[in-house]
């Protein structure tokens, strides 16, 4: 009793915590404390800091404070995790389970082509998940993140001018809107007829050619609006052989006796494709530029099919998931670029990926008017349904193959022909078109890339590819004198001019006079023979 009347209660503290190794100070007069004395419990509470210690600064607790929190956090759920895990134990065999078990199935089986784009060894139900769960905090990071009051310069909106084109009526009673440049009908030396691609219209045509350079050739260019853009009449459950047809009555409409030429770039090349294959007869040659392919051809390599869907961007290659699997989801998209009423670039409103050569043509004052123009008269009828059946005809089956458009002809041979052409090597015969074909390529191409047109010309023997170093998407097509020169100079050689035809009988003759200068002898002369040397 006499120690422990004699024990302080630093000391009496001790024994009932035991050592916690905090030293404290001795008490006043006192001697030092024992490692188990009174004096190491407490002394930073009460009494002075030890001699030499330092006092743990702001960041050290906080840092402690957000260890502990995290350490709180993650045991809470923990234990959520146990109490769901207990909850839902059995919950496969409930009545609730039983109803939703079909329709999950048959929803996973159609999702099913999405696990195409995970590693194989990963389990496509974790890693949804997984991804569903980062994509919804990446939303809500961008939802907090979009409070930013600076002030941004809005959009301006989209002019659509007042209705202006010329317009035919089709068999079946559709308008179709069309535009013509260059040469007249009755002087033209060759005519030239382009569909024009996705998000586009008539007034594109080949962008920033030169009327004297048409003039120079004696070329007329005709371009028109798709079913359901510009001011063409929508044309429900359309194709390409329809689309084909379509080229037809306009030649025939516009007084195109002869053969023409068609232009096909980027998703208009489709179009082309589908002319060759459908009115071959009525088709001089074809000007490819970039045509597009459909990613989904089942005579597409595995090599060539990686290598178009490499160049994509991610956005991209949903746009085209999208077309093939939920094309109705397409609307919603449209709907919130295009089709806003808003301008805009191209790179976002199509997802597309830019080379060096395409982004500084796209920052020059000419193309942006050029777009600005053209996507308003694109969009004039402020529906989605012509640029929803578009996108679908881009990637579903076309209804033929591009191996179609030029076949080897076949013949029924015996078993001697057979036997002699094993030996020799007989020229092989082709049938479908055989006019010429040129593919323009930009190597730094990334809308469409090199991989398609080096699929085209597997599947089109008879095609002449140029190959252009450097060129992107635009940047040989779209306002480039020099270019389109080299271009018309591939088609149709030397420059000959118009046709010039002689005077129709019906016109008025002049009144005969008894004279003539021998200057205007030798005119009409030189006339008479210019005239029957072209013809």
């Amino acid at each position: 009793m006499a120690a422990a009347a004699t024990m302080t209660w630093h000391e009496e503290l001790a024994t009932l915590v035991g050592d916690t190794g905090v030293r404290l100070p001795a008490a006043a007069g006192g001697a030092a404390p024992a490692p188990n004395s009174a004096a190491a419990v407490g002394g930073g509470w009460y009494g002075e800091e030890e001699e030499g210690k330092v006092e743990e600064g702001w960041a050290q607790q906080a840092r402690g404070f957000a260890e502990s929190t995290a350490e709180m956090l993650r045991e809470l759920g923990l234990g959520v995790w146990d109490v769901a895990a207990q909850s839902l134990a059995g919950a496969e065999d409930s009545e609730l389970a039983r109803r939703l078990r079909r329709p999950a199935a048959a929803a996973g089986k159609r999702l099913s082509f999405m696990n195409e784009y995970l590693p194989e060894d990963r389990d496509p139900v974790r890693c949804w998940v997984v991804v569903a769960a980062v994509a919804f905090v990446a939303l809500l990071v961008l939802g907090v993140g979009g409070g930013d009051d600076t002030p941004v310069e809005q959009p301006k909106k989209l002019y659509i001018s007042p209705p202006n084109a010329k317009r035919f009526q089709l068999p079946d009673g559709r308008h179709l809107a069309y535009e013509e440049k260059g040469i007249s009908a009755d002087r033209a030396r060759f005519s030239l007829v382009a569909p024009h691609s996705f998000l586009s219209s008539r007034l594109a045509g080949i962008p920033g050619i030169s009327s004297s350079l048409l003039e120079e050739f004696g070329a007329r260019l005709v371009t028109y609006d798709l079913p359901g853009f510009g001011e063409s009449d929508p044309h429900p459950g359309r194709n390409l052989n329809s689309s084909a047809l379509d080229m037809l009555h306009l030649a025939d409409a516009l007084g195109i006796v002869d053969k023409f030429w068609v232009v096909g770039y980027s998703g208009g090349g489709m179009h082309a494709w589908s002319a060759l294959r459908y009115i071959p007869d009525r088709v001089a040659g074809a000007a490819m530029f970039a045509p597009m392919a459909n990613p989904y051809d089942s005579k597409m390599t595995k090599d060539e099919k990686r290598k178009i869907w490499d160049r994509w961007s991610t956005k991209r290659k949903l746009m085209h998931i999208l077309a093939r699997r939920f094309p109705s989801l397409l609307r919603l998209f449209y709907h919130r670029s295009f089709l806003s009423g808003k301008q805009g670039q191209p790179e976002s409103w199509l997802s597309l990926s830019m080379g060096k050569k395409d982004k500084t043509l796209l920052e020059a004052p000419m193309f942006n008017a050029f777009w600005e123009k053209d996507v308003a008269e694109s969009v004039r009828q402020g529906d989605a349904q012509p640029f929803v059946e578009e996108a679908v005809l881009q990637v579903s089956d076309w209804g033929f193959s591009l191996s179609d458009i030029q076949m080897q002809k076949k013949e029924d041979q015996g078993v001697f022909e057979f036997i002699k052409s094993l030996f020799s090597q007989a020229e092989r015969e082709w049938v479908g078109f055989l006019g010429p074909i040129h593919i323009w390529q930009g190597m730094d191409d990334r809308v469409v890339p090199p991989s398609a047109t080096e699929f085209a010309r597997r599947m089109v023997p008879g095609a002449t590819v140029h190959k252009l170093l450097d060129e992107g998407h635009f940047s040989y097509f779209c306002f480039c004198d020099e270019c389109h020169r080299q271009i018309f100079s591939t088609l149709f050689g030397t420059p000959q001019g118009p046709l010039n035809p002689a005077p129709e009988s019906s016109e008025v003759a002049p009144e005969p006079v008894e004279e003539t200068s021998p200057a205007y002898d030798e005119e009409v002369a030189g006339q008479e023979q210019e005239t029957s040397g072209v013809a």
